[in-house]
C-alpha cells in the first residue's frame, strides 16, 4: 500500500492522544509525522496517444456501487477492497462482469462479531452482458450474493465441464462457486475441501503440476482482527485519524490447493513449500519466468519482501527465489508497498518481465527478465520512475493498447489514505488512471491524450482487462472503493490484430500455463504465457490479443501446451479470433 514512501520520506510517529473505544484508551500504531516533505522531482512530460478510451459506464446498465462501510475507527478493511472479474459464465460469447462488495461494519465492531452482508447494498454483484452490449443484474438468479467483506475474484473451469467457475475471497474465508451450466452457481467449497481462513485477498487458478487439472492459490494479507485493528494511527484530531501502516501487523502465508483426480482439492501449502516465507500478499501473477516449462508464481507484498516462487518441476515443490533473482527489494535494497502485479514480455526477448504497483514517492518497480531467473531493476532507465513518482497504484495490466505489437501499461490509481490531503499539500487521495505507452526505448506517459477518464480522479482499486465488445482490442473495467466502477471502451486503431482462445483437452480448459509464440510475416515473434490472473483482486479475459501493427499477415502460431504437446497453426487469418483446441 501507500505507506513505504511516506514512512521513508516522512518518518514515523506515535499518536499518543486518547481515543475512546469501549470506554478504554486504545493502543496506538505507526503513522506519519506532520513535517512537510519537500516536493518530489518534476514528473515526466505528456506525449500524444495513438489510442483513445471512452468512458461508457452510463451506457452499460451497470449500476453497481461498492459499499466500504467506512467507520471512525478506520478499520483497514475499508480501504483495501473492490475486486472485479471478467468471465463468460453462460457461454454466449460475451464477457460478463463480477464485482466484490464490502459488508456492514459497526462503529466500533462488537467483540466476536463479523461484518454483515445481509443488506442487498452489500451483496457482490454479477452482471450478464446482453446481445446489445448492455448488462443486466443476474446476482440473485445466479445465487452469488456472497459472504463476508469481499475482496478478490478468480475464474477457472476447474471441473472441465466447459463452464467458468468462480472463486471469491473475503475477510475470514472464501466461497467456491461451481457453475451449474444453467445460469446458476452452487457453493461447492466444503464439498471440494477448500477451507480458507484469515484475510484472503487476490487468488488465481493455475496448473502447477501439469496434470491438466486446475489448482488454486489464495493470497492472504496480514494477521488482523477488529481488536488488533483498532489501533489509533495518524493525527488524533477528529477527521484526521488515518488507516494504519501494515508494519503494525504480522505477515502470513499463501494457501495452495492441489486438485486431485476426483475433482476435490488438497491443501498442499506446507508440502509444496509455498509457506517457506511469509508476506503481506495483495497481488499475484503466474508465468514461466525461467523458461523450463513449469508455471512460476510472483506475489506482490506490502512492505515486506516480494516473493517469486520457482516451480521445481515434477517434485510438486516451490522455492522462494526472489532474493537470488533480484526482485525481493527495490534497487536500494528497501521494502516497498507492492499491491498489484502483472507479468508479460514487454521487450520481445521471449522472457516474462514483471511490473508492480506501489505508493507515492516509491515509483512503480519494473523488473526486466535477463534470463537464468535473474532480473534487472529498470524503473529508472525505462522512464517509469519519473512518470510514477507521485502515483499510488493498485490494479495494473500489461495490454497492447494500440495493437502495435508492444505491451503497454495501464494502472488504476488512488492513495490508500482518504485523509492524505489534510496532511500533505501535493498528494491526492483520488487519482486519475495512468497509461504508459511502450516505445521499445522506454515508456511515455500518454494519459492526458488518451481520453477524458485520464483527467478524472478516482478512488480506484481492482482493475480487469478484456475485450468486452469482441472487436479485437482491450477494454478495461476499474472498480472504485466506496464508489461506482468505470467501464472504458478502447476505441481502437487501424493496426491489425489476431485473437487466440485456447481450449485444452489434456491441458487445463483455457490453456492455463501454455506458452504461445506468434510470428508475423516480417519474422517478429511475440511471446505469451496463458493466464487470466494478474492485477489486483481481479480476474481478466483469458483470451490473448496479439497486436500486429502494420503486419499484413501471421506466418504461424505455436502453442506449447502444459501436457507437453506442441501445436502449430500456419498462416492463420488476422483481424479475427481463433478458437484453438488442443490436438
Amino acid at each position: 500500500m501507500l505507506y513505504r514512501l511516506l514512512k521513508f520520506s516522512f518518518g514515523f510517529t506515535l499518536c499518543l492522544a486518547p481515543f475512546a473505544i469501549h470506554a478504554q484508551t486504545p493502543a496506538t500504531g505507526k503513522s506519519y509525522s506532520s513535517d512537510k516533505p519537500q516536493r518530489p522531482a518534476t514528473t515526466a512530460p505528456q506525449f500524444p496517444s495513438p489510442v483513445n478510451f471512452s468512458d461508457i459506464t452510463g451506457q452499460t446498465g451497470i449500476n453497481f456501487k461498492h459499499e466500504a462501510s467506512p467507520t471512525a475507527n478506520k478499520y483497514l478493511l475499508e480501504t483495501m477492497g473492490a475486486g472485479v472479474g471478467l468471465l463468460d459464465y453462460d457461454n454466449d460469447g460475451r464477457l460478463d462482469v463480477f464485482f466484490t462488495n464490502g459488508a456492514q461494519l459497526f462503529d466500533p465492531m462488537p467483540k466476536g462479531k463479523m461484518p454483515d452482508k445481509s443488506n442487498a447494498k452489500f451483496w457482490n454483484r454479477l452482471y450478464r452482458q446482453k446481445a446489445d452490449g448492455t448488462f443486466e443484474d443476474a446476482t440473485e438468479k445466479a445465487g452469488v450474493k456472497g459472504a463476508g467483506y469481499g475482496f478478490g475474484v478468480a475464474v477457472g473451469d476447474y471441473d472441465k465441464d466447459g463452464f467458468a467457475d468462480l472463486f471469491v475471497t473475503h475477510y475470514g474465508g472464501a466461497v467456491f462457486y461451481r457453475n451449474n451450466g444453467n445460469g446458476t452457481f452452487t457453493d461447492a467449497g466444503a464439498k471440494l475441501g477448500i477451507k480458507v481462513d484469515g484475510w484472503a485477498t487476490s487468488a488465481g487458478f493455475f496448473d502447477y503440476n501439469r496434470d491438466g487439472r486446475l489448482d488454486l492459490l489464495v493470497m492472504r494479507y496480514v494477521v488482523w482482527d477488529f481488536e488488533t485493528g483498532a489501533l489509533v494511527c495518524g493525527d488524533a484530531r477528529p477527521g484526521y485519524r488515518a488507516y494504519c501502516h501494515p508494519d503494525n501487523f504480522k505477515g502470513t502465508t499463501a494457501l495452495l490447493f492441489r486438485q486431485k483426480a476426483d475433482g476435490s482439492f488438497e491443501n498442499v501449502s506446507e508440502k509444496s513449500g509455498i509457506t517457506q516465507t511469509k508476506g503481506k500478499s495483495l497481488g499475484v501473477a503466474f508465468a514461466d519466468f525461467d523458461d523450463d516449462g513449469w508455471t512460476d508464481v510472483f506475489i506482490a507484498n506490502d512492505n515486506s519482501e516480494q516473493q517469486l516462487f520457482r516451480n521445481l518441476g515434477g517434485s510438486g515443490r516451490f522455492e522462494d527465489s526472489a532474493l537470488a533473482a533480484g526482485v525481493a527489494f527495490d534497487d536500494k535494497g528497501k521494502y516497498f508497498s507492492g499491491m498489484g502485479v502483472d507479468a508479460a514480455d514487454y521487450d520481445g526477448d521471449g522472457k516474462q518481465d514483471v511490473f508492480i504497483t506501489a505508493l507515492s514517492n516509491e515509483t512503480y518497480p519494473l523488473y526486466r527478465n535477463t534470463g537464468d531467473l535473474l532480473f534487472d531493476y529498470v524503473t529508472q532507465s525505462s522512464g517509469v520512475a519519473q512518470i510514477t513518482i507521485l502515483g499510488a497504484g493498485w490494479g495494473v495490466k500489461w495490454i497492447d493498447a494500440d495493437n502495435d505489437g508492444r505491451r503497454d501499461l495501464l494502472v488504476a490509481q488512488s492513495h490508500v489514505l482518504d485523509t492524505i490531503e489534510k496532511t500533505n499539500s501535493f498528494l491526492k487521495y483520488k487519482q486519475s488512471p495512468l497509461l504508459m505507452r511502450n516505445t521499445e526505448k522506454g515508456f511515455q506517459n500518454v494519459s492526458l491524450a488518451a481520453g477524458d477518464v485520464f483527467k478524472t480522479d478516482l478512488a480506484a482499486r481492482g482493475m480487469a482487462a478484456g475485450d468486452l465488445d469482441n472487436d479485437g482490442d482491450t477494454d478495461v473495467i476499474i472498480s472504485q472503493i466506496n464508489g461506482s466502477p468505470v467501464v472504458l471502451r478502447n476505441d481502437g486503431t487501424k493496426n491489425h490484430w489476431l485473437g487466440i482462445d485456447l481450449r485444452g483437452v489434456k491441458s487445463a480448459t483455457n490453456g492455463e500455463g501454455a506458452r504461445v509464440i506468434v510470428t508475423d510475416a516480417g519474422g517478429r515473434k511475440q511471446f505469451f504465457d496463458a493466464s487470466n490472473s494478474g492485477s489486483y483482486l481481479a480476474a481478466n479475459d483469458p483470451r490473448i490479443i496479439v497486436g500486429l501493427g502494420s503486419a499484413a499477415s501471421v506466418s504461424q502460431i505455436e502453442i506449447r501446451w502444459t501436457s507437453g504437446k506442441v501445436q502449430t497453426l500456419v498462416n492463420p487469418g488476422i483481424d479475427r479470433y481463433h478458437l484453438i483446441k488442443e490436438k
